[in-house]
């Protein structure tokens, strides 16, 4: 059990600092052969279900964030989960995580090209209004439909955000509040169903309360030129792998 609670606090404590928490999460149960495969999505989003609550309330009562956008950006990524499903999954899901690696990729690589001084540009805005306001409207919408392959929304969230103009540090409490939405929605489905590990779900949620509240004071004092670095990690480590899950996989 400590091993589990403690990879509950280092996936969470990861996931407060944008990198997520369902692929790390996943590599970990895989390679320790913790839980069954067909078992690892409900023990995912029931044991990260109530650190993420945690995660969304306290970046939403420390970090600024512009209302309208939270109001407007948040119910679309739901809205894009619930609804989203019935035709992204006709797309070729290879298709879709080759594209997605490439634009994250690319929005590193212009991150990491302002912070070397490269080309300069205006302090990033704290909100979004108007017609980048739409954008990222129907940014999150598409965002949310993609749960449903599987594909986290926090660095496609960060992409988009960043290249609209918005400071890092209000990326959080968008990006935080819409997986509140969607992961206590599809947790609740999983327990009903009873396709989860629960031992392995409550290492992950008494180890994961910890490390939100340690990592979510690591991002409220972080300086944004260090969150930006952070973000560009974050973004090649899901460009690495969303493409090597798009790989055909080998016959055992």
């Amino acid at each position: 059990m400590v091993g589990l609670l403690g990879l509950g606090f280092v996936t969470d404590f990861l996931d407060a600092l944008g990198v997520g928490s369902f692929a790390t999460t996943t590599t970990s149960l895989r390679l320790g052969r913790i839980v069954e495969d067909d078992d690892i999505p409900g023990t995912l989003n029931v044991g990260h279900a109530i650190p993420s609550l945690l995660e969304a309330i306290l970046f939403l009562l420390t970090v600024p964030v512009d209302m309208l956008m939270l109001c407007t950006m948040v119910p679309a990524g739901g809205l894009g989960a619930w609804l989203g499903t019935s035709f992204v999954v006709r797309w070729p899901k290879q298709t879709i995580q080759r594209a997605m690696a490439l634009s994250l990729l690319v929005t590193g690589i212009l991150i990491t090209l302002r912070q070397c001084n490269v080309f300069q540009s205006d302090e990033a805005a704290t909100s979004l209004s108007g017609g980048f306001l739409l954008i990222a409207i129907a940014a999150n919408f598409f965002i949310g439909s993609l749960t449903s392959l599987g594909i986290g929304n926090y660095a496609p969230t960060m992409a988009i955000l960043y290249l609209l103009g918005l400071n890092p540090k209000a990326f959080f409490p968008v990006m935080a509040a819409s997986a509140a939405l969607i992961l206590p929605t599809a947790a609740f489905r999983f327990w009903k169903s009873g396709r989860f590990d629960r031992r392995t779900a409550a290492g992950l949620t008494l180890g994961g309360v910890p490390g939100v509240l340690v990592a979510v004071y690591l991002v409220r004092e972080m300086s944004v030129y260090w969150l930006l670095w952070i973000v560009v990690g974050v973004l090649i480590y899901s460009s690495q792998t969303l493409y090597q899950a798009s790989l055909p996989k080998k016959e055992s």
